[in-house]
């Protein structure tokens, strides 16, 4: 089964895709509650190169790394990754009021779907407002 979530960033394209791909940023944006954060990311972004964000509870007491594997890289447009035996697309449709970035993922059994879905919405949704209160004003 595969989950899709998406939002829309009320920003120009290449403000977006720099926020999802760079480490800096990632640490400002990809956590799905107030309670937890990202402590560590890094980006090899090309076919082949990897990523890791290391998310810890702010009481510290849980913490795992999300890692992965890039399959494609289309500039402002796709990337595709693997991480574990799962397999993630996000895409990046640009429009006239800014960028919808749409996440599908294989689904896992630990969680429910909407468990799994609440959570990788919410961090779509930090990743929007990141780059809104960043970015320049759409022309």
């Amino acid at each position: 089964m595969t989950i899709t979530v998406e939002t829309l960033v009320h920003a120009p394209l290449a403000e977006v895709w720099r926020a999802y791909t760079t480490p800096a940023d990632i640490l400002h944006w990809n956590a799905a509650s107030d309670d937890w954060h990202t402590t560590r990311a890094t980006v090899d972004l090309r076919p082949g190169g990897t990523f890791l964000s290391r998310m810890e509870a702010k009481d510290g007491s849980f913490g795992f790394d999300f890692a992965g594997t890039y399959t494609a890289i289309v500039p402002l447009e796709r990337i595709g990754y693997t991480f574990g035996d799962r397999a993630c697309i996000v895409e990046f449709i640009a429009g006239e009021s800014g960028v919808t970035v749409r996440v599908t993922f294989d689904a896992e059994t630990e969680h429910t779907e909407d468990q799994q879905r609440q959570g990788w919405q919410a961090i779509l949704d930090r990743f929007a407002a990141h780059v809104e209160r960043n970015s320049q004003p759409m022309a």
